[in-house]
């Protein structure tokens, strides 16, 4: 019988002992520091209603959603003679879809069960999401996310709170260059309005500054030109967005320029509101700059807005979220308001080991338990339980073969230390204790050797 040549699917991953290791180190500061600020776990299917998600994401994320075929729908009569797909056919037998993102599940939670959630609602949610993208570095179809969001207050103190958090995670983690883009919808609206563009333009116009980081200025100027704006629109647009400077010096040119936009005026003030809160909670000031040129790209944010990015390598956005007021009432009926931000996992981790910020960790066992023979396997298991009892993580290796291999394997994981149970050990109610980096042995009653391996291999 002929093998089937192993594989995943473009844009997923496995991740052996060692990338764990390293993954688990991140979602552990992530998930302690969460739950530090008060925020309670929750967990959504990987599968929600089609209906659910559509709408929400804008047409470059609706173009992204991974659907699900009813069964039995019969794939085959989908199809033309050229192998195209009957569009209108297809969307009648898709119900459901792959989850995109983290936020949209919760506003249906909300929705479902605010009956039963006090508020305001403070939720952590640490789970993948898919995406049908075109896999490239630091970005995947198949990827974990990491959200809190607080559900049930207007409060910009609720919004200064995550980005407090995006601060104290990312400097546990050990980034110390980083920045946190701050900006406002209602500010960009407030412009927009200023430059006289509006309707459908707004959105045009908002995908084109969108792209700055990307294009450029020209590049941005360009992509407004040929979305039919004027050229005054443009001149005007961009002489606002080109501002640069402090928050402070920022809010007063803004006000100076297109304050009298009641749009503007409420950005400026969520925002300074926000500034002043940062400051309250000890979060450094310098963390954060107002850039004008951050949108977002998803359609449902309705206030601050906001994204941690590093200065090398240029791999986009660690974190990202903002405020989403008007979401959950597309499924309650009812406007309840909404803010939260999304830690990208798999950038975060692709950056760290770019950078080589994570310790080399090959395994977790501090101790190794061999097996001499036959004749001592119940000493070994003893003393293993013993040591697990005190709180030492032990593997006891599960043959009695030669002494070389089971020394060989303590070595190549990367076990600091090894035990030595024979004959004359047993005897003597001893066992010893090998150190695997000087190779130094020494032989211990076994109350004293829990007491050595305890103080030395608990760090």
């Amino acid at each position: 019988m002929s093998a089937i040549k192993p594989s995943i699917p473009k844009g997923t991953r496995d991740f052996l002992p060692e990338k764990m290791y390293k993954r688990q180190q991140v979602i552990g500061t992530i998930k302690d520091t969460f739950e530090k600020y008060g925020y309670a776990p929750l967990e959504t299917p990987s599968i929600e209603k089609l209906k659910v998600l559509s709408g929400k994401y804008g047409d470059e994320g609706e173009k992204l959603l991974f659907k699900v075929l009813k069964r039995g729908t019969g794939l085959e009569n989908l199809l033309k003679e050229e192998n195209e797909f009957v569009v209108s056919e297809y969307d009648q037998l898709v119900e459901e879809a792959l989850r995109y993102d983290l936020t949209v599940p919760l506003s249906r939670v909300v929705a479902m069960y605010q009956n039963e959630l006090t508020m305001p609602f403070k939720r952590y949610q640490i789970q993948p999401v898919w995406r049908a993208d075109r896999p490239q570095k630091g970005r995947y179809r198949e990827f974990y996310q990491c959200d809190i969001d607080t559900v049930g207050t207007e409060s910009m103190l609720a919004d200064a709170e995550s980005l407090a958090i995006v601060d104290e995670i990312l400097r546990k983690l050990g980034f110390t260059k980083f920045v946190i883009r701050l900006n406002n919808r209602k500010l960009l609206n407030g412009i927009l309005e200023y430059s006289e563009i509006s309707g459908d333009q707004s959105v045009s116009a908002m995908i084109a500054i969108d792209k700055m980081d990307k294009i450029g200025l020209d590049g941005v100027r360009k992509e407004l030109e040929g979305r039919s704006i004027s050229a005054q629109s443009i001149s005007k647009l961009l002489s606002v967005m080109e501002f640069t400077g402090t928050s402070e010096e920022t809010f007063s040119f803004l006000s100076k320029t297109c304050g009298a936009n009641v749009s503007v005026q409420t950005g400026i003030s969520e925002l300074d509101e926000i500034a002043n809160y940062t400051e309250s909670l000890g979060m450094p000031q310098d963390s954060y700059k107002i850039d004008l040129y951050l949108v977002r790209g998803l359609g449902y944010y309705t206030g601050p807005i906001y994204e941690s990015v590093v200065e090398e390598p240029k791999i986009g956005s660690l974190t990202g979220g903002g405020r989403y007021d008007k979401l959950i009432g597309m499924f309650s009926g009812n406007d309840i308001p909404a803010t939260g931000t999304a830690f990208g996992i798999e950038r975060i981790i692709d950056v760290m080991e770019q950078l080589e910020m994570f310790e080399d960790i090959k395994t977790k066992t501090k101790v190794l338990v061999t097996i001499f023979d036959g004749d001592s396997i119940a000493d070994s298991l003893a003393f293993a339980a013993e040591l697990r009892k005190a709180g030492i993580a032990t593997e006891c290796f599960p043959e009695a073969v030669k002494m070389k291999k089971q020394l060989s394997y303590t070595n190549k994981k990367g076990i600091p230390f090894c035990i030595l149970i024979g004959p004359d050990e047993i005897a003597k109610h001893e066992v010893s204790v090998k150190s695997m980096d000087s190779g130094e042995q020494t032989t211990l009653s076994r109350s004293d050797a829990v007491s050595f391996l305890l103080k030395n291999s608990m760090g």
